[in-house]
């Protein structure tokens, strides 16, 4: 009986998931990350700091091809107002620089650095290899890694909850009410559909950008980690919208999860910023947790594991609490 209903659970869920074009959105964002992946990120020209050269005396002998001469001091002082741009004035007896500051005197001094080094023609050789990665294949992992965790913290979130909003509207909660159908089951059917797609999709996007031998390296760590993240943010989405009246309100929460929950985990993750507080942020080591994964870095403990476990064990026993109070009320 139990099969029987879990059976019935699933075909419903899944039909859900077709009208509401799920699968296409899933598919539309992996071929948007691949196709960005392949065609744009890995082929950027590191061009992050510009440099511009006023030498009217031509003091500087050899410059680098990266640096752009220009022909006045206020050309230079145009050209380096805004942005991550350096110039270079060598008019007086020893070059100055001339650049907008970043903020942190750590990313100045690597500026000021570079345009120095781009004044002789003593050249460091080219960095080839970044730990046991080359560059192109560090910026996929890191890139894929990042578009991962998002697509289960955001877009997985909002596609769980847009599906409970709908079986709400067409009152299917009403009706599970009133039939003898476990609430555990009506929980389980929609984590198993969303964590097999969930799977599916980390499974393809990580093969498809990293390569099938380097993909198959890492997909054992990576469906691990995707798999407590998607049960997690599954969970959280069905309590979020059964418990919200419309989906209006759940935006503004949507909201706040894409852009003020999530934003400071990825500046801390990728620019490298040090804010203590940081480490109390749980999404802030569920996402170092793929990213290791992605570089094969053994870095979560039994202790994460251990609370993660926990986490959605108390999830799932809120969300089957918010889900029996809904069933009382619309009933």
């Amino acid at each position: 009986m139990m099969i029987s209903s879990l059976f019935t659970l699933l075909k419903k869920d899944f039909k859900m998931m077709l009208s509401g074009k799920f699968f296409l959105l899933a598919l539309g964002s992996l071929l948007l990350y691949s196709c960005y992946i392949q065609f744009v990120y890995v082929n950027l020209d590191q061009k992050a700091y510009p440099v511009f050269l006023y030498d009217p005396n031509n003091k500087i002998s050899a410059p680098s091809k990266k640096v752009t001469e220009v022909k006045s001091l206020e050309e230079l002082k145009k050209q380096t107002t805004e942005g991550e741009a350096i110039g270079v004035n060598a008019a007086g007896s020893k070059p100055l620089l001339i650049m907008d500051s970043s903020g942190r005197a750590r990313i100045d001094t690597i500026r000021a650095a570079y345009a120095l080094a781009l004044l002789t023609d003593e050249k460091p050789p080219a960095v080839q290899e970044i730990g046991r990665n080359n560059k192109d294949m560090k910026n996929r992992r890191e890139i894929t890694s990042e578009f991962l965790f998002f697509e289960l913290a955001a877009v997985g979130f909002l596609g769980i909850a847009s599906i409970i909003f709908k079986e709400k509207h067409m009152g299917v909660i009403r009706i599970h009410g009133v039939m003898p159908i476990s609430k555990s089951l009506f929980i389980l059917s929609k984590l198993f559909l969303f964590l097999a797609a969930d799977n599916l999709f980390a499974y393809l996007l990580t093969v498809i950008n990293l390569g099938h031998l380097e993909g198959f390296g890492v997909i054992p760590a990576v469906l691990l980690q995707t798999t407590i993240m998607s049960l997690i943010m599954t969970l959280i989405g069905i309590i979020c919208a059964i418990r919200l009246p419309d989906f209006k309100q759940f935006s503004l929460l949507y909201l706040v999860l894409a852009v003020f929950v999530t934003t400071p985990v990825f500046l801390a993750g990728q620019t490298g910023m040090t804010w203590n507080w940081i480490h109390y942020h749980p999404l802030y080591h569920l996402f170092m947790a793929m990213k290791n994964a992605y570089f094969q870095v053994t870095a979560a403990s039994n202790i994460y594991y251990g609370v993660c476990l926990l986490i959605i064990i108390l999830l799932f026993l809120l969300a089957r609490k918010v889900l029996s109070q809904e069933m009382v009320k619309e009933g």
